[in-house]
């Protein structure tokens, strides 16, 4: 299995699939403390306005009104290494990360029906990712006789995500939601390399045509969910959520056009995300401890609406090289009079299938490679955490590990003037194509911090 030379080509940037996958077909799971301490495992569980970003029958779970709000704090750190040498960046950053509220009108008459909730909830999540690679002098572009003196990716921006949602009680024994979703995406991003002068100590940066580009998009979903007791101990639950359906506008840059040469654009895109459907089991023998696991399926792929073969092209990359997503979340919570101990784990499994690309080996050399963990690959989250119960008012807090480890090609690009292709580094005048990628290893790791405080009423 390999990827067309053409698709990357008239794609433009790899970014493109990235940003496809991990951002717009994402959500943000940022809920509250007990949330992110649980592994965002809580599809049979309920009980709180979290519940949106799961199952939304788990509104119909809450017997009383709380409202929450969770403070983020997150570290990433990516290392980049190539041909035997290491970059590594990291960054900190605080923000709202979510708050939620429920309200529960408790139905007082002879009916099975016993409460019908309103929730709401606002997730938050940084879509912020740098990556700086080393040079390797001994990859040489000959037309400037300049060898490779570094790379970096950089993108910047945020992910949210705002959730209406209903939720009924049956007979305390089957609980019914539906949600209704409204997504913000705001992203800028840069590709730049350096090359430096084989005879002078001159350097030179070149960017990637189309780049710098900023998008802002909006997109719409809508959840449904049910969670049914099964015996005094075991619950089981089942959603579904509809694809977000994008409206992105994006403006760019671009260099050397035949006719308008170097000049900015805007365009608007069309996309929509993969159906997923999720079901999840939870064990509660008593008040003071709970288990819940959940698994999510995406059910479609990624598509483009078509307005150009650029469209065609990267929906023919997700029809032939793109898995399904899955995701395993699992949590438990144990309760000690006030105080709440929670564990949680979460593996979501590489989107991508393993490809075959050429790429410039240590020695400046191109030849063809397979790799299954080409732009994205599988996550790791591990996570803990406390809370206190003081009565009407709670405060918890949560450790979260995010770990992950890809490849990172970039430096591909052409110019095909007749068939309106230009992929191709630009600087003052000068250009730098190269029909291989430089391929570097990432390791990123996110160190995520979250505190909640919390009011039952």
């Amino acid at each position: 299995m390999s990827i067309s030379a053409a698709f990357f080509a008239q794609a433009q940037d790899v970014s493109i699939i990235r940003n496809s996958i991990d951002a717009y077909s994402s959500t943000p799971m940022v809920g509250s403390s007990r949330f992110n301490a649980m592994g965002g495992a809580n599809g049979a569980l309920g009980g709180d306005a979290n519940s949106l970003l799961t199952n939304p029958a788990g509104l119909g779970v809450a017997i009383a009104g709380e409202v929450s709000g969770t403070l983020s704090i997150s570290n990433y750190k990516n290392t980049s290494s190539l041909a035997g040498s290491s970059v590594s960046y990291n960054k900190t950053q605080g923000d709202l990360g979510n708050v939620g509220a429920v309200m529960t009108f408790q139905l007082m008459s002879e009916s099975a029906w016993k409460f019908i909730n309103v929730g709401v909830n606002f997730s938050n999540q940084s879509l912020d990712n740098y990556i700086e690679t080393p040079g390797n002098s001994n990859i040489i572009n000959t037309d400037l006789d300049a060898s490779f003196g570094g790379h970096a990716y950089s993108r910047t921006g945020y992910l949210s995500k705002t959730s209406f949602g209903v939720g009924a009680n049956y007979n305390n024994s089957v609980y019914f939601g539906l949600g209704l979703n409204f997504l913000n995406a705001n992203i800028d991003q840069w590709d730049s390399a350096q090359f430096n002068s084989r005879t002078s100590n001159y350097s030179e940066i070149f960017d990637k045509n189309e780049t710098p580009f900023s998008e802002r998009a909006n997109g719409f979903s809508a959840s449904l969910g049910v969670i049914g007791k099964v015996g005094p101990m075991f619950r089981l639950g089942a959603s579904i959520e509809t694809p977000t359906f994008w409206e992105i506008d994006r403006g760019y840059n671009f260099y050397d056009d035949p006719i308008y040469g170097d000049d900015s654009a805007v365009e608007n895109r069309r996309f929509t995300s993969p159906l997923k459907a999720s079901v999840s089991a939870a064990f509660v023998p008593n008040k003071n401890f709970s288990l819940d696991v959940d698994y999510t399926l995406g059910l479609t792929r990624p598509k483009y609406k078509e307005y150009s073969g650029a469209d065609v092209e990267i929906n023919n990359f997700f029809k032939d090289n793109y898995k399904n997503l899955s995701e395993v979340r699992v949590g438990a919570e144990y309760r000690l009079k006030q105080l709440r101990l929670r564990g949680g784990y979460s593996y979501a499994s590489s989107p991508i299938d393993a490809l075959t690309v050429s790429q410039f080996n240590s020695d400046g050399t191109a030849s063809d490679k397979s790799f299954n963990n080409l732009i994205l690959s599988d996550r790791n989250a591990l996570s803990f955490g406390l809370g206190y119960d003081f009565g009407s008012f709670y405060v918890d807090a949560t450790y979260q590990n995010v770990s992950s480890k890809y490849t990172n090609p970039f430096m591909y690009g052409i110019v095909d003037t007749a068939n309106g292709i230009n992929s191709a580094y630009y600087s003052s005048g000068n250009v730098i194509e190269s029909d291989s990628y430089i391929v570097s290893d990432v390791k990123s790791i996110r160190n995520n911090f979250f505190l909640t405080l919390g009011w039952k009423f």
